[in-house]
């Protein structure tokens, strides 16, 4: 079940930092791989910062601010 969790999470983060940053969203298994990534990467960036979120609307919250650091990074590259 917290995998059926995950990836919706990781779905909804994905499209929500997919729209912020670049105004257009990817299918669907890019924006779960966008938003499982960026949860990882919101993870440690907000652990240097000594910031932890709790439940459900935490791990989004924490997924969406690594989702849209990634999609700005990869966006940084491409140009």
């Amino acid at each position: 079940m917290e995998l059926i969790l995950s990836l919706v999470i990781g779905g909804i983060a994905g499209w929500l930092a997919g729209f912020f940053v670049s105004k257009k969203t990817g299918g669907i298994i890019w924006n779960i791989i966008l938003g499982i990534v960026g949860g990882f990467v919101g993870g440690w960036l907000l652990a240097q910062f000594g910031i932890s979120f709790g439940g459900l609307w935490g791990q989004l919250l924490t997924a969406l601010i690594g989702a849209v650091v990634f999609v700005w990074v990869l966006n940084l590259f491409r140009k």
